[in-house]
């Protein structure tokens, strides 16, 4: 490889800490890998057929973004599920509640049980996030006349509300390790993205923010719905709460658009749009360790040839020679 630098390339991977593990998603294929109690590395693939797949629906800009964030929930839930059987606690007894509910949906309870986990945690983020900052506000009503004015703070302080939240879960011990493994997650991509073999060594040094990281993408969903609360108004108080619900899918196809171009694009503009996420994510991403990195790898090269993708886009072949510098760094840490 010569010493030029390298521009990055979109190469259509992505991905997702789990619990001690990492998933990546290529295509309609994806992976998890998670390292199990005992050290090994298990890897689980399959394949994920999106709620509208093959429709004409996921070629229309703003509108495919409502059916991608949907579809990335339920995989993330998936993903999470698998990697938790591996660190559940000692079983306890099932409940009456439990055996009632397992009765009722038999052999997909599980799912029932994840879909119903999913909607809760849709509505509760709804709540603090779009209709707690207005509640807020509102009570200032009669000494803020302006509704511009007003606007403009509520939509701060739902700002501060999910950075506050995203600060306040990073101190969590658990969720410290989860950051690690973001973190990895997103240096094998750069790594990939800059043209680099995918070592041990190379995505140690490679950064540890991305672009098309779904951190960055929340920020946009808080930013986007400033701007369109601050120009669309209605008097009625329940109207204004309605609305604020019902432009959420308006606010994720926006803001889908906005994280897609700044994964395709470096131009001037992307990177100022994209500062503020990249930015947040030092909350939410952690320096990897090597073991972490291993992971992410086995996750990587179990649904994406990164070989065949260095050749085809940035011109070059890569031989065992490359993997020498992982061997020594693995040794040494089975030394230790």
């Amino acid at each position: 490889m010569g010493k030029k630098k390298k521009k990055m390339q979109y190469s259509g991977i992505g991905g997702q800490a789990v619990l001690e593990g990492i998933m990546m998603k290529n295509k309609e294929q994806y992976a998890v890998a998670v390292r199990k109690p005992d050290g090994e590395i298990e890897v689980e693939v399959e394949h994920y057929i999106g709620i509208v797949h093959g429709s004409k629906l996921l070629n229309i800009p703003f509108i495919r973004g409502v059916f991608q964030f949907i579809d990335s929930m339920i995989l993330g839930m998936r993903s999470l599920n698998y990697s938790s059987r591996f660190y559940e606690e000692t079983e306890e007894k099932e409940t009456a509640a439990d055996k009632a509910f397992n009765r009722l949906f038999k052999d997909k309870a599980d799912k029932v049980f994840s879909a119903i986990v999913m909607v809760f945690s849709v509505v509760l983020a709804i709540g603090i996030f779009m209709v707690l900052p207005y509640y807020v506000t509102s009570l200032f009503e009669g000494y803020i006349r302006s509704a511009s004015f007003r606007a403009i703070i509520e939509g701060a302080l739902r700002i501060v509300i999910f950075v506050g939240y995203v600060l306040s879960i990073s101190l969590m011990k658990d969720i410290r390790r989860v950051y690690m493994y973001h973190g990895a997650e997103h240096k094998c991509i750069n790594c990939i993205e800059k043209g680099r073999p995918l070592t041990v060594s190379n995505v140690m040094k490679s950064s540890k923010q991305h672009r098309r990281c779904g951190t960055s993408f929340m920020l946009f969903v808080m930013f986007v719905s400033v701007v369109l609360f601050f120009f669309i108004r209605v008097e009625n108080p329940v109207y204004r709460v309605l609305i604020r619900i019902a432009l959420i899918p308006v606010i994720a196809g926006i803001s889908y658009e906005i994280i897609r171009l700044a994964g395709r694009s470096n131009n001037i503009l992307v990177r100022i749009i994209s500062a503020p996420g990249m930015w947040l994510q030092r909350l939410t991403t952690r320096e990897p360790d090597a073991r972490m990195v291993e992971v992410a790898i086995a996750a990587v090269e179990a649904v994406f040839d990164w070989k065949a993708y260095l050749y085809e886009t940035f011109g070059y072949e890569v031989d065992d020679s490359w993997l020498q510098d992982d061997e020594m760094v693995l040794m040494d840490l089975d030394a230790d």
